[in-house]
This record gives C-alpha cells, sequence and structure tokens, in this order.
C-alpha cells in the first residue's frame, strides 16, 4: 500500500510552489491578503491559516525524517521517502533562489542549483541535534546558489587566464587562512602560488564581478528605487538567526582556532557554556570571556569587510 505523504500547502516558511500568488493567502513574498479584493499588502504577516500550513509542513518533514532513520540507504522505501522530503522543501528553495532574482539568471536554474543543496542538506541533517530543517537547509541552500553565481556567472568579462587564476588564489586564501587563524596578506598568496603580488591583485579584482548583490545594498538616490532589501515582503522571524549564522561562519575563519572552536560548541552544537567548559577543561567563566572576545573580533571583521 503506497503510503505517499501528503503535501502541505505554502507559508512564510516553505513559499507557494505555484507563480499565481496573487489571490492567496500568503506569498512567497510574505504579502498577506487583503480581503476579497485580493489586495496585498506590503510587511503584513502571513495570515494565520499559513502560519498552520507551515507548522504542519514542519512537523511533516520531522515525520519524515524519523520514519527515513529507520529505513536502509538506497532502499526503495529510503528513496520514495527521501524525494518527498526534497518535494515538502521545494518552496524553501524557490523562496531562497527568489532573493537572486536581480542576477537576471533564469530562476529555473537558480531553482535547480538550489535544489542541489537541499538535497545535500536531506543527506547530512540529523534529526537528533534539535535544530529545524529549513534552519539547517537554509545555509546550504544559499551557499550552493552562492558558489554556482562565482564559478559560472560574472557581471563583467573576465579573461579566461584571470579567471583560472582566481580559482587557485580563491583555494589558496582560503588554505592559509585556515593554517594562520587569519587573512593572508597578497604577498603571502603570492608565495604560496610562485605568483606576482600583480598577479594576485589582478585576480583578487576580477573575482569581484562573481559578487552576488547583496541585499543590504543601499538606495544610491533618494529619489531612486529602494534597495533590495526594502523590495522585500514579510520575512519568517525564524530566518534571522540563520542569515547570522551564514555570515558568522564566513568569518569566523579568522578567528585563532580555540575561540573557533568555542562558537562552533556554542552556536552550531548548541552547547551551553556549562558544557563548553566541561568538554575544554577550563572554568565557565574563562569561556565567556572568549565568546565575548570572539564576537568583538567578529564585529570588527565584519565592520571592515562591509
Amino acid at each position: 500500500m503506497d503510503r505517499s505523504p501528503t503535501l502541505p500547502q505554502a507559508s512564510p516558511e516553505h513559499p507557494p510552489a505555484t507563480e499565481d500568488v496573487d489571490a492567496k493567502a500568503a506569498g512567497s513574498d510574505g504579502r498577506a491578503a487583503d480581503g476579497a479584493a485580493g489586495r496585498t499588502v506590503p510587511g503584513r504577516p502571513a495570515a494565520p491559516a499559513a502560519k498552520s500550513r507551515s507548522a504542519a509542513a514542519r512537523a511533516l518533514t520531522q515525520t519524515l525524517f524519523d520514519e527515513l532513520s529507520g529505513l536502509e540507504t538506497g532502499s526503495p522505501g529510503h528513496r520514495r521517502v527521501r524525494d518527498a522530503l526534497i518535494e515538502v522543501n521545494l518552496p524553501l528553495v524557490r523562496y531562497v533562489a527568489a532573493r537572486f532574482r536581480s542576477r537576471n539568471e533564469p530562476m529555473e536554474d537558480v531553482v535547480q542549483v538550489g535544489t542541489i543543496g537541499l538535497i545535500n542538506a536531506i543527506d547530512r541533517f540529523d534529526p537528533e541535534r534539535g535544530v529545524q530543517f529549513p534552519t539547517f537547509a537554509m545555509p546550504t541552500i544559499v551557499g550552493e546558489i552562492r558558489r554556482y553565481f562565482r564559478d559560472n556567472v560574472r557581471t563583467v568579462h573576465v579573461p579566461r587566464r584571470l579567471h583560472e587564476m582566481w580559482v587557485q588564489v580563491s583555494a589558496a586564501t582560503e588554505d592559509l587562512t585556515v593554517l594562520h587563524g587569519r587573512s593572508p596578506t597578497t604577498a603571502e598568496i603570492a608565495e604560496r602560488l610562485r605568483l606576482s603580488v600583480e598577479d594576485v591583485l589582478a585576480c583578487i579584482e576580477a573575482g569581484r564581478s562573481y559578487r552576488a548583490t547583496s541585499l543590504e545594498a543601499a538606495q544610491e538616490r533618494e529619489d531612486g528605487p529602494p534597495g533590495l532589501l526594502d523590495r522585500l515582503g514579510y520575512e519568517d522571524p525564524e530566518l534571522d538567526g540563520v542569515e547570522h549564522r551564514d555570515l558568522v561562519r564566513h568569518l569566523l575563519v579568522q578567528l585563532p582556532e580555540r575561540e573557533q572552536r568555542i562558537l562552533l560548541l556554542r552556536y552550531y552544537r548548541n552547547l551551553t557554556q556549562s558544557q563548553i567548559s566541561a568538554e575544554l577543561g577550563v572554568s565557565q567563566m574563562h569561556v565567556s570571556r572568549l565568546l565575548s572576545r570572539s564576537f568583538a573580533r567578529l564585529r570588527a571583521a565584519n565592520r571592515i569587510e562591509a
């Protein structure tokens, strides 16, 4: 007997899978319908019914993961439940992909790339960690799409030689950051790759054309079009923490190894300060001081990058 689950409708956390959102109670941009006329009001949270559907989607996702854990990987039952998880959470991919609409890439391609991230997140998700799946999956989906734009899409033409060198410079930068616990200098990158400093600088400049437009981009003129962030509708508050985690992950490699580990234990394994102190063999007060110092360094690094 086929036990295929009934899929929930869309919600702010699981945005609508269809494009005809104008007459919906809540759309992928988080707008709520205004009465029978079907008008939408920017910034107004979705109706309670949409929140109920969101809760149903989360509950179904949890149920499917519970079922998946008892099935042998690769078995017909495992594939069926895995496919159901992908289908239930595809609206999350569309929600993320819509944030990159300004890049003028075919949305179908962006959704396809984001789906790869969703599948990777499903395969790596551990329900026992007590984290909601959308919270876990969001950075993976965003990262997959950003890699697609970084590696395949350019806002300006970059010579092939510079493109190939930029890939090497990017990899060397990551390796040296992990090795030294800080961002490497241009000279260190040049020495690592046996390139001239001028070549490395040219690669870094070329690499800027691979970056996706930031949602934080400010409005250029008072009488001009609003920034990207201002054009977004209502957003589920639970997603705010995901954005912060994604930013921290990017800046984390600039911290000393010990501080990296403490932040990972605190915010990715969700351990308390007492549990961290027991695991590392230091006092809770020392853990608290290290956390405070790490936050100060992260804030400083974020200001520099901004």
